[in-house]
């Protein structure tokens, strides 16, 4: 493609995601110095449209840009700036803030500012607590035949609950119950917890049984309950702002979608840094008229989940991958510590 189809191609795209109307020659050939006149613009824009990089939804309307249009934009012809300094600001004070608390309340936070920043439904798939290790298992004395149960992950996830015994143990016998589980699960790998091993685990631990027992279980119970991913989602309603969706039936449509987990888990799988799949890209036909652009985060050098966009495929591609790109990196540096 020559200079100066590329030069009206990317005048087009930028006119149309920031205004949503369909663009004709006069409206390039006003706002644009490309030293050429209107019917060389339109000429042009007819061979991009042969090309498959414009789209004409009616003869008598202008162009926009078509899923090829859009991928030869982020590919080759965009560019990415820095985001505006109190942005940046606004980005380290939250997750600073947030940072006190557990990697989920982290990551949540993250999706609200991604959300907020972006204008757009903000995804995240949660850290899988099934796919993690052990790092530290402890059994906590409530009163006489109450005990909490937490469990800490390699991936940083916390969870707690209540374990109801019958016998009431003493200080030193928890101490010991919690150094022979640990001795036994740290670093364990929770996706081989099965029953199975849990009755190997009871055969070595005959001292403890009454209260091995319920312990145990409530750990099992605790992981087969949240089996799988966790998704979450901030910004729905995001969508109502963009004229794509003033059409009821489209908008429920997207909403049905966004509501179905297994969608969104398709939706934001990716190995990459960062995706970005626009429009026929995507793999599920509900998302066919949309873009994704997503990142996966870490703990350290370990991927541990996802998060990212969803809107029209006329959302500013260069914005968002700045914030998703600012946010990832913070959260990367937040959860490492």
């Amino acid at each position: 493609m020559d200079e100066r189809k590329i030069r009206i191609l990317q005048a087009i795209i930028n006119d149309y995601i920031n205004s949503g109307e369909p663009i004709g020659s006069r409206t390039i050939a006003k706002k644009y110095d490309l030293g050429v006149s209107s019917a060389t613009i339109r000429n042009e824009m007819a061979d991009l449209e042969d090309m498959g990089y414009l789209e004409q939804i009616h003869s008598s309307s202008g162009r926009i840009p078509s899923d090829k249009g859009y991928r030869l934009y982020v590919d080759k012809l965009m560019r990415l700036s820095d985001l505006p300094l109190e942005e940046q600001i606004l980005i380290k004070e939250n997750l600073l803030d947030s940072a006190l608390y557990e990697v989920d309340k982290i990551i949540r936070q993250s999706t609200a500012l991604v959300s907020k920043l972006t204008d757009l439904a903000c995804l995240v798939k949660l850290p899988s607590i099934i796919k993690s290790s052990l790092k530290s298992l402890q059994v906590i004395k409530i009163d006489g035949n109450n005990l909490l149960l937490v469990v800490i992950t390699d991936n940083g996830i916390i969870k707690n609950s209540i374990v109801r015994v019958k016998n009431n143990l003493d200080s030193k016998s928890i101490v010991k119950l919690n150094n022979m589980l640990n001795d036994k699960l740290k670093g364990f790998n929770l996706e081989k917890l099965d029953f199975k091993y849990i009755d190997e685990l009871q055969d070595e631990l005959t001292e403890f049984q009454d209260i091995f027992v319920p312990v145990i279980y409530k750990l099992y119970e605790m992981l087969t309950d949240i089996n799988g991913s966790e998704i979450y989602m901030e910004g729905a309603s995001n969508i109502f702002k963009y004229p794509e969706y003033n059409d009821i039936h489209k908008a429920k449509e997207f909403l049905s979608m966004l509501n179905d987990k297994h969608k969104v888990e398709d939706l934001l799988e990716s190995s990459s840094r960062i995706s970005i799949r626009i429009g026929n890209e995507n793999f599920i036909d509900d998302a066919k008229t949309c873009s994704v652009i997503s990142a996966v985060y870490s703990m350290g050098d370990k991927p541990i989940g996802t998060i990212g966009v969803i809107g029209p495929t006329r959302i500013p591609y260069s914005k968002i991958i700045s914030v998703i790109n600012t946010i990832v990196k913070e959260m990367n540096d937040i959860l490492i510590k």
